[in-house]
């Protein structure tokens, strides 16, 4: 049964508007339970995840006859290239670790089988938000979540204390805070606009309610330069022209010794930034603190995602029942979800994961803060719904470079966001998808 990458994505996309069942992957499973051992090959960049899966070979997988061999991999889109060269050999592993963005690209090359029928209830594990990146809004289901990054606000307790600063609980607030905060200590910035990371906006606008890509009939609507995202994009683009906040990349050496040193005192990111922190501001542990992101109204509760992964089962597998079977073991037992806090460092998706375990009690980095895990898990109820699109990196590489250009010259980041659309749709008409703006 031929299906084409633009007709395949399309149909399983509309699947629920159209009140159909969601294509499945052509061909049938051939699991055969009962048969016989069935050994099985997982591509992963999780560190420590053999250490994980040898708990289910030794367990589950020993009783159920599964035998589940990992292959560390490369992450990013190093990991997608490879996924799908494989693909068109039908040589791909049996599971995958795909980041929730690639899942779109994975699914438009039918690289990546509907387990909807072999992951039970698992969906009540997940925030609505969460699970909903792994169906792509349709009946089907292309993967099972395993960690997430719910956005959050870093600020340092001490300097806020300091220069008289309260925290921030909406956007205005926060462009007040970055102002005030100037005219005290003018060489010191609340935080940094970084052009360098694509993933940190795509958030900021999920979480303004921006939907990227879409579908209408048989046609992807890209809107990128949305309402929601210009407003965030000229949000920025107006503290960093006004020099109330600094202009340059994160992940630099200058970016950590201004963390360190007290030159920044506040970091826009995610569940994870504990770790970051640890070894980019080693000398300010314990004088950091966690808040919810600000709103756009006081009304709202909302968050935006910067990271995560799922579990997928490819199209190439024989055994698509048995990798479903592991797939969800791995990240819904709270068994698994602890060894994987412990020897990977995620932050689970599931959300009861999320409060047991590792997460009882807060980072080290964050002694200070007790509930740090307990206010996490509650932010992450609050994720916004996500809208990826089948080229991605395309998005991303756009915006590298146009906002790159825009906040090295404090010049219009509204003009740069049309770039980013413009270069995106040029590449989906390229690659043969119907595309509406």
């Amino acid at each position: 049964m031929p299906i084409t990458k633009h007709s395949r994505l399309v149909a399983t996309t509309l699947a629920v508007a159209l009140g159909s069942t969601a294509l499945a992957a052509c061909g049938s499973d051939d699991d055969n339970a009962g048969s016989g051992p069935v050994s099985l090959t997982y591509w992963t960049w999780t560190p420590g995840m053999d250490k994980v899966v040898d708990l289910w070979n030794k367990g589950p997988g020993k009783k159920e006859q599964i035998t589940v061999t990992v292959k560390k991999q490369a992450s990013g889109d190093t990991l997608i290239t490879k996924i799908l060269t494989a693909h068109k050999a039908k040589k791909a592993p049996d599971l995958v670790q795909a980041e929730y963005q690639a899942l779109p690209t994975l699914v438009s090359n039918d690289a990546l089988a509907d387990i909807s029928g072999d992951v039970g209830d698992a969906e009540k594990k997940f925030a609505a938000g969460v699970w909903q990146q792994t169906t792509l809004g349709t009946d089907a289901v292309y993967a099972v979540p395993q960690d997430i990054g719910p956005m959050m606000f870093y600020y340092r307790e001490d300097l806020f204390e300091k220069y008289g600063l309260k925290v921030p609980t909406t956007w205005e607030q926060f462009a007040e805070t970055a102002r005030a905060l100037k005219k005290k200590a003018p060489d010191t910035d609340l935080t940094t606009f970084s052009a360098n990371d694509s993933g940190l906006f795509a958030g900021l606008a999920q979480q303004a309610g921006a939907k990227w890509w879409t579908t209408s009939g048989e046609t992807w609507k890209v809107a990128i330069d949305d309402a929601a995202t210009r407003k965030v994009a000229t949000f920025w683009g107006d503290l960093v022209e006004e020099g109330a906040i600094d202009n340059q990349p994160m992940y630099t050496p200058a970016w950590n010794k201004a963390l360190d040193t007290g030159k920044q005192i506040a970091w826009v990111s995610a569940v994870w930034a504990p770790g970051t922190l640890t070894t980019a501001a080693p000398d300010t542990k314990g004088k950091w603190a966690m808040a919810p992101l600000p709103q756009w109204s006081g009304s709202e509760n909302v968050t935006g995602s910067w990271g995560g992964s799922s579990t997928a089962v490819t199209t190439d597998s024989a055994h698509r029942s048995a990798a479903a079977k592991f797939a969800t073991w791995l990240n819904t037992d709270g068994t698994a979800l602890n060894a994987l806090a412990k020897e990977g460092g995620i932050y689970p998706a599931s959300s009861a994961a999320q409060l047991s375990g590792a997460f009882t009690t807060p980072p080290e980095y964050f002694a200070n803060q007790p509930d740090f895990y307990t206010e996490a898990a509650g932010i992450a109820k609050t994720t916004a719904p996500s809208a990826w699109g089948p080229n991605v990196n395309v998005a991303y590489t756009a915006f590298k470079d146009a906002f790159g250009a825009a906040a090295k010259n404090r010049s219009d980041f509204a003009a740069a966001l049309r770039t980013v659309q413009d270069a995106t749709v040029a590449d989906m008409k390229k690659q043969g998808f119907g595309v509406s703006e």
